[in-house]
């Protein structure tokens, strides 16, 4: 079996972010967020993976190559333009077989047991699975409603409270597409080659329309849509409360905290929570790190700073005496002595901050 996971999003949602990292490389908790996703579908025997490609595609092959470090074989797919999701997927056809395909959207961040979701799809003879979440609030989404026995029944775009109260009499009213599917390749035939199209609003109301059997899998396992600064720093905090299985780098030290290699800490540091210290990181005489602070790799930080909640990304120099709250600070940034950077700023990548500057978001 096969997996393709769509990756070629220009990833505007997390800039500045993204202006020169493409989003399936961003760090998530130190390491690019693309591995993730594949050491999940390693765990459940999946090994060959296509990936769809728009955006920085050299960064991303780069880091990935032909996937045998990382024990995967991969395939690159290029979209030239921005094709939609079902339509990513169809400009990647000539790498299918004749199994089942497992559908990834590449800003999920998840531990959902793709072994079940499959194991559901071949029981039913779905033509179309797809795995569902649920939500507090409906409105703001896709609505997916599905009978008992987990066939789709209707798909509604943002519905209406009123609309959700009459569907829970019916069946469920509260989930939404999870962006993980189970596909038999044969629906992509009559998907236009090298044009836009969608998933959500062409290919599965299309396939329910003509009578084709579409099952939802509802999943109760921890899924978060990254592509957003406040989801990706909520992502973080999951990571670090152990409500998502991922894989850390580095020593755990009293069930707080992880460290990498060669991290250097004065004795007057002070940690507090759960947090993540990359390798080489440099941490100066009392400061203080605490509650869900994610430092990269090669970080230097001076006396006297106190980081909370923050995610410091690979090479930032911040100075003695700042104070940084809430915020994620990108790539080899420089931030000066005695600065104070609030919750929701986000720095692009090599900015640099003079020394006493106060910065909050919006």
């Amino acid at each position: 079996m096969k997996a393709v996971i769509i990756a070629g999003g220009l990833g505007t949602r997390l800039r500045p972010l993204t202006y020169n990292t493409p989003k399936p490389i961003v760090p998530v908790a130190n390491r690019p967020f693309i591995l993730h996703q594949i050491e999940l579908l390693k765990q459940h025997g999946i090994t060959e993976i296509i990936l769809n490609l728009h955006y920085l595609t050299d960064e991303i092959k780069s880091i990935l190559g032909d996937g045998r470090k990382h024990g995967v074989k991969l395939y690159y797919s290029h979209e030239k333009q921005p094709l939609g999701t079902a339509g990513a997927v169809k400009n990647a056809e000539e790498f299918f077989d004749e199994e089942p395909l497992l559908i990834f959207n590449g800003d999920v961040l998840t531990d959902i047991n793709l072994s079940q979701i499959i194991a559901f799809h071949k029981k039913h003879k779905a033509r179309a699975t797809l795995t569902l979440t649920r939500v507090e609030d409906p409105t703001a989404y896709g609505l997916i409603v599905t009978d008992p026995h987990g066939v789709v029944t209707q798909f509604i775009e943002k519905p209406s409270w009123e609309q959700v109260a009459r569907i829970k009499q019916l069946g469920t009213a509260d989930t939404i597409n999870a962006g993980i599917y189970v596909l038999d390749p044969k629906v992509f035939r009559n998907v236009p080659a090298g044009v836009p199209y969608s998933f959500e609003r062409q290919l599965f109301p299309d396939l329910l329309a003509k009578g084709e059997l579409v099952c939802g899998f509802i999943s109760d396992r921890y899924w978060m849509d990254i592509g957003k600064p406040s989801q990706y720093r909520q992502a973080h905090e999951a990571i670090l409360r152990n409500e998502v299985a991922v894989r850390l780098h580095g020593t755990r030290i009293d069930n707080r905290y992880w460290l990498g290699d060669h991290v250097k800490l004065a004795k007057s540091v002070k940690l507090s929570g759960p947090s993540i210290i990359g390798q080489k990181v440099t941490i100066a005489d009392d400061c203080k790190i605490k509650d869900f602070a994610v430092i990269g790799d090669g970080v230097t930080i001076g006396k006297g700073s106190s980081l909370t909640g923050v995610i410091v990304w690979e090479g930032a120099k911040i100075g003695a005496e700042t104070v940084l709250d809430g915020c994620i600070i990108g790539y080899d940034c420089v931030i000066e002595d005695n600065v104070t950077i609030g919750p929701g700023a986000v720095l692009a990548d090599r900015s640099v901050v003079k020394k006493g500057s106060t910065l909050c978001s919006r």
